[in-house]
């Protein structure tokens, strides 16, 4: 059987007092240049030596001489201390957000909200932070951070909670049922519309854990109907322009909507009764943020609460223009 030889304990400080001497080729020089007695740094080198097992320096009258073994040990001291410096300065970058990674997940239609804007003034304020932002639906995005493949995300409530800590909601939309046929959209929406209506429904890949189609499913239940469709598609800007070109008609978010609205000539109405969305914060329960992620999320709440504010005033005006 090999025996396994024991690891040497070297020091950080004692390759930094190693790598001084051969510089300063005196002990005594070294000593100088790294601010205490010569005894001590001698007694670091001795350290040193006793640890690997070799000599280091001949020490003549004049300077240090390198041995053999140290030459040969010189250039891998060198790049320990090299790394341990890389280490640190990464380190520093990172907790004074001069560096690092943005690692977050939102929904697909995030960019529609907020997330072009957020993103653009984070890297003007942040320009030596990378960002990492990844996510097509909120069921996706909750179990990438239950797995650590992401830091944090913004999601659609209710995901599976498993393994994460879920936030206050910090956003609350609504969903819309639109169409170009005026008389659709003239008054609320019940369930039992729905169950007639031709329907063109997103997030067709989630169709079984897409948080609205949940809650449309308990819907149906309950007034035991069912929902039909005539065409399911990934995007809900996907099924805007169906519903704009006269396909059929969509359940959506107000804030998804709100530009077709503006220039598609798309009509909407509330849902009877109205069916709010709400999206939170996630982040896993036995994981951490990195600096950057933490301070990103900042900057998202911020955003947020700004569109929060703007948006219930806007909803009862499209809302009256729609109907009148």
């Amino acid at each position: 059987m090999i025996k396994e030889m024991p690891i040497p304990n070297v020091t950080l400080q004692q390759l930094r007092y190693f790598l001084s001497a051969v510089t300063h080729k005196t002990l005594s020089a070294a000593a100088t240049a790294e601010h205490l007695a010569q005894p001590s740094l001698s007694e670091q080198i001795r350290r040193l030596e006793k640890a690997l097992g070799v000599t280091l320096f001949i020490r003549t009258n004049r300077q240090l001489r390198l041995t053999d073994a140290a030459r040969i040990l010189l250039p891998h001291a060198e790049r320990a201390i090299a790394e341990v410096d890389s280490l640190c300065n990464a380190a520093r970058e990172v907790r004074s957000l001069e560096g690092g990674t943005v690692s977050f997940g939102t929904f697909n239609s995030a960019h529609l909200y907020f997330l072009t804007d957020l993103i653009r003034e984070f890297h003007r304020q942040y320009p030596g932070i990378k960002m990492r932002v990844v996510g097509l639906n909120s069921s996706e995005v909750a179990a990438a951070v239950r797995s650590g493949d992401i830091e944090a995300g913004l999601v659609q409530l209710p995901v599976d909670s498993e393994g994460l800590s879920v936030g206050p909601p910090v956003l609350v939309d609504e969903v819309v049922y639109v169409s170009t046929d005026p008389e659709r959209v003239r008054n609320p929406v019940t369930i039992e519309y729905l169950a007639d209506a031709p329907l063109i429904l997103s997030e067709v890949r989630w169709s079984d854990s897409d948080p609205l189609r949940v809650r449309l499913a308990e819907r149906t239940q309950r007034a035991g109907v069912t929902l039909s469709t005539i065409a399911e598609v990934e995007f809900q800007t996907h099924a805007l322009e169906l519903a704009a070109h006269g396909v059929g008609d969509s359940l959506v978010s107000y804030l998804v909507a709100k530009p077709f609205i503006e220039t598609q000539r798309l009509g909407f109405a509330q849902l009877d009764p109205p069916l709010f969305e709400h999206f939170a914060f996630i982040t896993r329960k036995s994981g951490a943020q990195s600096p950057a992620t933490l301070e990103f999320m900042v900057h998202a709440r911020q955003r947020i609460a700004q569109l929060q504010l703007q948006l219930q005033l806007q909803l009862q005006l499209d809302s009256g223009l729609s109907t009148s």
